[in-house]
Formats: C-alpha cells, structure tokens, sequence
C-alpha cells in the first residue's frame, strides 16, 4: 500500500467550522490510511490534546511547536492501529497521557496482526494511563470536551463534543458509517449508538470524522443514506 505524506485538510464549506474563539484548532491527514488528526490547543494557557494520533508523530509535534502548545493528553476515538500508531512516539517525547475506553483495549494486544494484514511495518503499542468513561468531561483551558460512548465500529468506540463540533472517529462519516465486520464490531450497535447520541445534538453541530470531510449532525440525519431506507 503507498503510503501517502500528511497534508493539512481543507475545509470546503464554510459553514463547518469549529466556533470557540479561545480554541486553536488543527487538522492533519496522517499514517498510511490518511486519519485526520485533531490538534485542539487553549489560548488561555497552551495546553492541547491530540485525538486520534495515527501516524507521523514529527508533523504533530511541528504543529505543537508552531503554537507555543504543551501537550496535555493524547485522546483516541478508537484502538485500531490506523489511528495509534503514532502515540507511543508522541507518549516518549512529551509525557502526556494517553486517554482510551477500556472496552478498546484488547485491539491493543494485536495491532500488529492488524499492520501485517495490511503489510505495514509494526507499530509499538501505547501505555494507557487512563480510561474514558461515558459523559465524563475533560478541560482544556476554559473548553469542556465530553466524552461519548458510541460502540459499534469498535466495543469502546467513542465521539468527543466540545462547542459546537464533535468528532466521531470511525463512527459516522459524511454521508457513511464506519465498518462492522471487525473484532468487536456490530451494525446493530452502532445505528444505535449514532441514532440515540449523535442524531440528538444540534442540526448544526460539526461533525469531523476519522477519514474525509467534514459534515454537520444536520446533513447526516436528512442525506446519509445508510438512515434514509
């Protein structure tokens, strides 16, 4: 599989865009799979998190340094190794924490059966120094981000809100939904989940998936349509 250079992502439609005017907020395509990864920094006191660290850990830490940002904590939407193969580096060179939904972990304990399928070099697996919980909230400078459990594509798949924007990982997509043939994986679960925990946030909530585009809560209720049978 070619492995593609990160790029940063261009946002096509103005309308979708993170609106928290104290955020510093960007976006990098990273690993062989192209992840979006999230850098969410406070202007307040410089603290950020980085969700979904997949791959190209030097191109992270250069958006960090750009910033003058400290990095608080490493957040995962999910465990598969698309979307933390660039932690451990991230882990080693700053110190910050790794932050995982315990129901995730046993993808960790084979990630490199994942990379040899795709015949990728292995990846060293991350230490987890703490579990999401369900509705817990976590703070970067003045901003709440709120933990959501959304299992379907993975057990401990979850989605993070703050603001306005929520970012779903490999959960929902612009006009798709994540895979559910892998290990752990349930179609059943993850209508379920987008229906009850995603479909009732704001039509104009921002939605910033794990691959692609951004879309809104709004466009993916009346146009996605794995919800339009």
């Amino acid at each position: 599989m070619l492995v593609k250079q990160p790029s940063i992502l261009k946002q096509i439609l103005p309308v979708k865009t993170m609106k928290l005017h104290n955020i510093i907020f960007e976006t990098l395509a990273v690993g062989p799979l192209e992840v979006n990864c999230y850098i969410i920094g406070s202007k307040k006191d410089n603290t950020a998190i980085v969700i979904d660290a997949g791959g190209n850990p030097k191109e992270i830490l250069s958006l960090l340094k750009k910033h003058n940002l400290t990095l608080q904590f490493i957040m995962n939407t999910h465990a598969h190794f698309d979307h933390v193969g660039g932690v451990r580096p991230l882990q080693d060179i700053t110190g910050a924490e790794f932050l995982l939904h315990q129901e995730d972990i046993p993808l960790l304990n084979y990630l490199n059966d994942q990379t040899s399928a795709f015949g990728l070099p292995r990846i060293s697996a991350p230490k987890i120094d703490r579990h999401l919980k369900d509705n817990e909230e976590i703070l970067i400078g003045n901003e709440t981000i709120q933990v959501i459990h959304t299992p379907g594509h993975s057990p401990g798949s979850v989605c993070f809100l703050i603001g306005n924007a929520v970012f779903t990982g490999d959960t929902l997509f612009a006009g798709s939904i994540g895979r559910t043939d892998l290990y752990g994986g349930s179609y059943t679960k993850i209508i379920n989940s987008i229906k009850t925990r995603l479909f009732i946030l704001d039509d104009q909530t921002v939605v910033y998936p794990g691959h692609g585009e951004p879309t809104t809560i709004g466009e993916e209720k009346q146009h996605n349509p794995v919800f339009q049978l």
